[in-house]
């Protein structure tokens, strides 16, 4: 076909009826204009098979890829073994049954774009090397998944970024985390389920567990007298940097089982570790980050934002992994700062409303969740104890033969008439005078999320720990030194 006759074929149209393919047809009735359809005759709504031609280029550009003309070497090595009965097919779709198959359109309209577009991309010097050219009739093409380069590209911008430009401020950081989270509500798994985690009183997640590490019994007894405080999120002054929080900013840390929790806390040997259940006391939302590599994208592969789409869902993926992974303690530092600055930006910047983080436990091998409240929803409620009540506590008692394990509370309230004070006469150790508001922040008005159940706290003596490892022998080789190495 000449020059001539490939203008005139980029001029003819094609009706929106002709074209199968739902967001191509809609896209033909609302921007094309009126043409005679050189598929069915009828005049109505049309693109240019020049326009479509244009589209469908777009479209295999980013979904599509050209698949190899000939055996690799694992297939030649297949087709030669003669106890092999392999016979090699090349991959994919020719270029016109390709495009047919993506638009929807009939054989003869595919194989007049085919024309066009192989017009465009024919390469005198690449034909005489024995190149095949893109959109050539024998061509085969295949369907891909994009792999979302760009946004991991991004992400290790952003992460160079927070560790040696711009730690607590980058425009260039908040519009990279605000393109991969601002429509979370609208992200859903294959199966139809949101990102977001409705818990609270009412849901099917409704408490958490928190575990806290002990190697005195002093530090153990003030933490079962007030739990709600010692037990708790930790004031922001002694609040130390974690996996989501930077160093300073109260969060709380908790499990959905207790063995998870306290498995999180990597106790020693010998030590003691104090478990509280917290139940939720309000309506709390959370992201799931293990839901985040179930994300399903639907839309058409002729719709601009799809791949960028498709992109991103590829990168959220993987981003679940690169939060939960395990971190070695002399690399928390730097490594948690992208971990960091995303539950600080889902914490405050959103524009999807949050309050904490679901992730899989790496101390439990995946298998349990872990979440992490943000500041403004990680107030527990006080202790209902009334202002003067005295609090003591042992962790057990001598008897005529042996020490007795027992960790008990003690709570002396005021009388509702206060009597004559009498000599303290208990054998245990000397209580101390506690208001119930021992602790509280002065002027915090975050409305409390958590309270802390008294009669679910267990210590538990850690005796052994067990490891589940990976074992890799190492090789050892021997080999005698060439003259020209000495």
């Amino acid at each position: 076909m000449d020059e001539l006759d490939i203008q005139e074929l980029k001029d003819e149209a094609i009706c929106w009826k002709c074209i199968g393919e739902s967001y191509l047809s809609k896209k033909a009735k609302k921007e094309g204009e009126t043409h005679t359809c050189r598929y069915c005759s009828e005049t109505r709504k049309a693109i240019t098979l020049e326009e479509l031609a244009s589209i469908i280029e777009t479209a295999f550009d980013q979904h599509y890829t050209l698949t190899p003309t000939d055996m690799d070497g694992f297939e030649y090595a297949m087709h030669k073994d003669p106890e092999i009965d392999y016979e090699w097919e090349r991959k994919g779709e020719p270029t016109a049954y390709a495009i047919m198959n993506a638009a929807e359109i009939e054989e003869r309209a595919a194989q007049d774009v085919q024309r066009i577009l192989a017009d465009q991309h024919e390469d005198f010097e690449s034909a005489q090397m024995g190149e095949e050219a893109p959109f050539a009739e024998d061509a085969h093409y295949d369907e891909i998944m994009p792999d979302g380069i760009e946004w991991h590209e991004s992400w290790r911008s952003f992460e160079r970024s927070l560790k040696s430009e711009a730690r607590f401020f980058s425009r260039t950081a908040a519009e990279h985390l605000a393109s991969l989270f601002d429509d979370l509500d609208n992200m859903r798994t294959q199966n139809g389920q949101p990102l977001i985690v409705e818990a609270g009183p009412n849901a099917s997640l409704d408490h958490l567990y928190r575990a806290r590490v002990f190697q005195s019994d002093q530090a153990l007894c003030r933490a079962l007298e007030r739990p709600d405080l010692e037990l708790a999120a930790p004031p922001s002054a002694l609040a130390p940097a974690g996996r989501m929080n930077a160093k300073g900013i109260s969060t709380f840390y908790g499990a959905t089982k207790e063995e998870i929790a306290i498995a999180e806390v990597r106790p020693p040997v010998g030590s003691q570790v104090a478990v509280a259940r917290f139940d939720l006391t309000r309506p709390l939302r959370l992201l799931d980050l293990d839901a985040m590599t179930k994300i399903h994208e639907t839309g058409s592969i002729f719709d601009p934002s799809y791949a960028r789409r498709l992109g991103r869902m590829m990168f959220l993926k993987s981003l679940c992994q690169r939060m939960a992974r395990a971190v070695m303690p002399d690399d928390q530092d730097f490594e948690y700062l992208p971990t960091q600055a995303i539950a600080d930006y889902l914490a405050t910047e959103a524009k999807t409303p949050l309050d904490g983080i679901l992730f899989p436990s790496v101390q439990a091998g995946g298998q349990g969740l872990n979440a992490v409240l943000f500041h403004k929803a990680s107030r527990c409620l006080a202790l209902p104890l009334p202002n003067g009540t005295r609090l003591s506590s042992h962790t057990g008692y001598y008897t005529d033969n042996d020490w007795e394990t027992d960790y008990m509370v003690f709570e002396k309230i005021p009388p509702a008439v206060r009597k004559p004070e009498k000599p303290d006469k208990s054998p245990f150790p000397l209580a101390i005078d506690i208001p119930a508001e021992r602790g509280a922040v002065d002027n915090d008005t975050r409305q409390p999320s958590l309270m802390v159940a008294t009669n679910s706290i267990q210590v538990h003596v850690i005796n052994a720990v067990a490891f589940n490892a990976s074992v890799h022998g190492v090789k050892r080789l021997q080999t005698e030194q060439r003259d020209d190495e000495f």
